[in-house]
């Protein structure tokens, strides 16, 4: 399967209006962003967990990074609540569930396969001053990528022309980008030396942003 499979391509999708679809595990739905494979793949998803939901235990041979977006994640290794953005690099398992129910934003088979850098961050927290109403908290930042959580204040612009490409997950507020809005669910995609410029509308805007990854984006070798 290929969905958003060319990254040379601007790509806008709103999650938010997307239909929920059924993962190998009952009570785990998605919404799939951009992906490279079939269950084994490259991919960007919303998943959703029913409450009491858990899904198999597995290895994260690729890698796996992910936000909580609402409710708290679980596994062997503790409770992950919203706003908690989590990496668990090649080489590391656990088994997920949510007892009340979750939805995250997860990114599958993304990580430098010699990688063993796990955390868990709470984004909002450490924000530092970047230029007049944009704040942020490096999350993580490495050779092949940069991850932020970013703050703008209402009518507040960011422009910046990341090298390796530039990824948003609109997490609250709206803006605008390319004469597009972007809400909460929102998810863009920039390419390779395209140049960002995204305006925080009335309320401001928070949301997790990426650079500097695309060129490094491959299918999962199995």
């Amino acid at each position: 399967m290929e969905l958003h499979a060319d990254f040379t391509q601007r790509v806008l999708v709103h999650s938010q209006d997307l239909p929920w679809q059924a993962s190998p595990m009952p009570g785990v739905d998605r919404r799939m962003l951009d992906r490279i494979g079939d269950e084994v793949a490259r991919a960007t998803s919303i998943v959703r967990y029913a409450p009491g939901s858990t899904f198999s235990a597995h290895t994260h041979t690729g890698g796996e990074e992910f936000i909580v977006l609402d409710g708290v994640f679980q596994d062997e290794h503790g409770d992950y609540p919203t706003g908690t953005y989590v990496r668990n690099p090649p080489t590391t398992s656990h088994t997920p569930g949510a007892a009340e129910g979750c939805t995250i934003f997860v990114k599958l088979w993304q990580f430098d396969p010699d990688d063993r850098n796990q955390f868990r961050r709470t984004m909002d927290t450490d924000l530092q001053g970047i230029s007049q109403g944009v704040s942020a908290h490096i999350l993580h930042q490495d050779m092949r990528e940069t991850v932020r959580f970013v703050v703008l204040d209402p009518n507040t612009t960011l422009e910046e022309k990341p090298v390796g490409g530039t990824e948003i997950l609109m997490i609250w507020g709206n803006a605008q980008e390319s004469g597009e809005t972007l809400s909460s669910g929102s998810w863009l995609r920039l390419p390779t030396e395209a140049a960002l410029s995204i305006t925080a509308g009335d309320l401001g805007a928070k949301f997790w942003i990426k650079t500097g990854h695309l060129p490094f984006a491959t299918a999962p070798s199995v």
